[in-house]
């Protein structure tokens, strides 16, 4: 028979966060169970380009993906291991010297193609998202616009529109965590995934798994800066 949902104000118990470190260049990850999400934007939502509709429904296999961006400090590791090539720039909006300057260890490495993030994630024993990976664990199963949920971002939440006006250090936002746990999802930097861009994609896309399209001319990037 059907169970009856208990009528109680209290919350829910919080999803516990499953996380495991690589030993590679200690990145924390955090774990996101297989299931359907929402993906995509409404077809009334006035600020979604073409290219987000139309929503629906999409299963993805169980990943673990890394709960923050990439540090200097972690790109670092990989430029001295001839595996990445260095950051095209090493400076920042602000700081003449970001990427190996004193005190910028823990900011997200900035100024790396595509294909520098691809050799990152080769060296780490990693790969890119897919496109879908990365909504799914930056928003999580409801549909909701932002990683914390419906709310209105607020300096607490997120660093966006230039109101710190440079990088933060990963992590600086735990309030903004996405329902895994994952950080920075909007705002500090934009995030590469693996997927080429196809603005006529979303109608066409497999609802299992979705790979992103075949080909391309430019690849997808996700979250804010």
């Amino acid at each position: 028979g059907q169970e009856t949902p208990l009528a109680t104000t209290l919350p829910a118990p919080a999803t516990p966060i499953a996380t495991q470190v690589s030993q590679v260049d200690g990145m924390i990850q955090v774990y996101v169970p297989s299931g359907q999400f929402l993906m995509g934007s409404l077809e009334a939502d006035p600020d979604a380009g073409k290219e987000e509709k139309p929503q629906r429904r999409v299963y993805l296999s169980a990943y673990w993906i890394d709960q923050t961006e990439v540090t200097n400090a972690m790109y670092l590791r990989c430029v001295r291991q001839g595996a990445c090539r260095p950051p095209k720039e090493t400076r920042s909006k602000s700081r003449p010297a970001y990427f190996d300057g004193p005190g910028f260890s823990n900011y997200p490495v900035i100024y790396v193609a595509w294909q520098d993030a691809e050799a990152y994630c080769r060296w780490a024993g990693r790969r890119l998202p897919s496109e879908a990976e990365w909504e799914k664990a930056a928003r999580g199963t409801d549909g909701r616009p932002y990683p914390w949920g419906e709310a209105s971002p607020t300096p607490e939440l997120a660093n966006f529109n230039n109101r710190v006006g440079d990088t933060r250090p990963v992590g600086s936002y735990p309030a903004g965590a996405s329902p895994y746990g994952a950080l920075d999802m909007a705002g500090n930097v934009a995030e590469w995934v693996a997927d080429w861009y196809d603005a006529d994609y979303y109608p066409v896309a497999p609802t299992s798994n979705p790979p992103g399209p075949a080909t391309g001319l430019f690849r997808v990037l996700r979250g804010g800066s």
